[in-house]
């Protein structure tokens, strides 16, 4: 072979070994009569020295090297000299003086830098992608990436599951997204679309009878980009038949425990097993149905303190039916501070932030002076019982509709987290979010709709609820969330076609429009479906979380910008007429908004 070893695994007992290295220059320092090298691949970084004394040719061509050039080495491996060791690397007891180099290939300036994890403007991020993902970091990302896949592949086949391919190119139905369409040449102004999820396959999987699938799918969704959204994904798909929720929750826990073990040692788990909220209780504590539970800062319910105050953006909000709610944030404020978070409060749609500070037995806010004695008394009292101290605490209230008000406080709740060090970097907390609502009410178009997908099934004991009060029947559905997260949701889903029929029913699907979009669920339904249910990952936010990224696209190979351009390729592009022509495609100018 070229190469004996890799950059990352020589040792000390390695000592007086001949080797040979290939790799790209990270780093050259030239010191007198010694050229060092770092070289470096994906395993790791090894010490090269080129000495004049030595090999007075190979000195002489170290001196020419430059950043990301691509290097063949022989050498002897020897021990650094005394106190030069460096603790910080893998190899950093050894080095290995150069018998031979050979340059494999030069390279030109890197438009970025690749050896220091320096910030890199997100374009050249993207266009630039095989030199950003040559960072150590990146390489690391990556490893991580292939580890969780692994692992969810063995554990799998260990619990009896198979992996089942299934189509990339398939009828478009409404799942909630927009879909990718593709063009078919062979049947002229039909379309295919690229799957949001595998949904419809799995289930018709266990109508096949393979009672344990999974994939790691490719899907695909048409809607915006953000941090942890991106065209293109891959989620963990599982579906299991003969199942209860129970059945489904339990199998998922138990193997992100033994995943976070197995790839994340350096991560803590904080509760097991997973603390379980029913959605209207993380909504109600926590304003979201994805809670960062690391940290306390829960929301209060201080409408029963305010309902009569003088106050009438309090009062008025409650008596037309809204809410005032609060987090006690254990810290006092100065002016700036509260007018940085009122911006944000007003960014999301509030029309303010309340506050009042508790300090040394002082009050101050300007909602304090229109407040009587008795509801300060009841808010220090509220405020201090959930900051859980006696020191100063600052209640920041929002006053609107359910909705605005939980929404506004989650986004404060962790922005006082983050600016106070409240959250633990290295734990993961795991919780699962249980018994949502099956349909929520769409007011633009005036008709419920699902709000996870079609196939889910209700709760039996809300079934009846049906056709007489939709909005209070709950889903046989669980969602798994990670530190702020959703990482993955599922269901048990309706497998007889009079459920099916009454849901589309209500979703105002007539019987023709049903036979259309799903004949094909619907005909197999027919033919002894069983009852089943699964759950999907995402699989690129659970590395994410793992890797303590940020933004996913830190975990994909290639993602697509914000734009969801791909920088690097030039894609989306314009295609040849010709092209276009052989599928039947005209393009034409948009439509603008104001025209008719």
């Amino acid at each position: 072979m070229l190469r004996t070893h890799t950059c990352g695994e020589l040792r000390s007992e390695h000592i007086g070994s001949r080797v040979r290295l290939a790799g790209w220059v990270n780093r050259r320092r030239d010191h007198g009569g010694l050229v060092f090298v770092n070289l470096r691949d994906r395993y790791g970084i090894t010490q090269v020295v080129c000495d004049s004394e030595h090999q007075h040719q190979v000195f002489e061509a170290a001196h020419e090297l430059g950043a990301e050039w691509v290097i063949f080495i022989e050498g002897t491996v020897r021990a650094r000299p005394e106190g030069q060791a460096n603790p910080d690397m893998p190899t950093g007891e050894i080095e290995v003086l150069a018998d031979a180099l050979e340059v494999m290939n030069p390279a030109e300036t890197p438009p970025i830098e690749v050896a220091r994890d320096t910030e890199v403007e997100e374009v050249n991020r993207l266009r630039y992608r095989y030199l950003y993902l040559r960072r150590q970091r990146l390489q690391a990302n990556m490893m991580l990436r292939h580890k969780v896949s692994a692992f969810l592949r063995h554990y799998l086949e260990e619990h009896d599951f198979i992996e089942v391919e299934t189509p990339i190119i398939i009828k478009s139905t409404p799942e909630g997204a927009r879909d990718f369409l593709v063009p078919s040449r062979l049947q002229p102004g039909r379309f295919y679309a690229l799957p949001q999820s595998p949904q419809q396959m799995k289930q018709l999987l266990m109508v096949a009878g393979f009672d344990r699938y999974y994939q790691l799918a490719r899907c695909f969704r048409d809607e915006d980009p953000r941090a942890d959204r991106e065209l293109e994904f891959t989620q963990l798909d599982v579906e299991m038949a003969f199942v209860d929720e129970e059945d489904v929750m339990e199998l998922n826990e138990a193997m992100l425990i033994e995943m976070v073990r197995t790839v994340a040692p350096n991560l803590s788990i904080r509760e097991t097993p997973f603390p379980r909220l029913t959605y209207y209780e993380s909504m109600e504590r926590f304003g979201s149905d994805k809670p960062d539970l690391r940290f306390e800062l829960e929301l209060l319910d201080i409408g029963p303190d305010v309902a009569e105050s003088e106050f009438r953006v309090f009062s008025g909000t409650l008596a037309a039916g809204g809410r005032v709610k609060a987090i006690a944030a254990p810290t006092t404020y100065t002016r700036r501070e509260v007018d940085d978070l009122e911006r944000i409060a007003k960014e999301l749609g509030a029309k303010g932030l309340a506050w009042i500070a508790f300090e040394d037995g002082a009050v101050r806010g300007p909602v304090a002076k229109f407040l009587s004695e008795a509801e300060i008394e009841a808010l220090r009292a509220r405020g201090r019982a959930s900051a859980g101290t006696d020191e100063p605490f600052t209640l920041l209230i929002v006053a609107g509709d359910d909705a605005l008000v939980a929404k506004v406080l989650s986004r404060l709740r962790t922005e006082v987290a983050e600016r106070l060090d409240m959250i633990p970097q290295d734990e993961l907390c795991f919780a699962w979010i249980v018994d949502p609502p099956l349909f929520e009410w769409d007011d633009d178009e005036e008709r419920w709709v699902a709000m996870h997908h079609l196939f889910t099934a209700p709760q039996e004991a809300d079934a009846a609820l049906l056709e007489s009060d939709p909005g209070a029947v709950r889903a046989r559905a669980y969602d798994v969330v990670c530190n702020g997260y959703e990482l993955g949701g599922g269901s048990i889903r309706i497998h007889d076609r009079e459920t099916q029929r009454r849901v589309f029913e209500l979703l105002q699907l007539s019987d023709e429009e049903a036979a259309e979009q799903f004949g094909h669920m619907l005909t197999a339904f027919q033919y002894g479906a069983p009852p089943h249910g699964g759950i999907a990952w995402g699989l690129d936010r659970t590395v994410a979380i793992l890797a303590g990224e940020p933004n996913i696209r830190e975990v994909i190979a290639f993602p697509k910008a914000l734009s969801g351009v791909d920088p690097m390729t030039g894609s989306p592009s314009v295609v040849p007429p010709e092209n276009l022509e052989e599928l039947g495609i005209a393009v034409v100018a948009r439509r603008q908004p104001d025209q008719d």
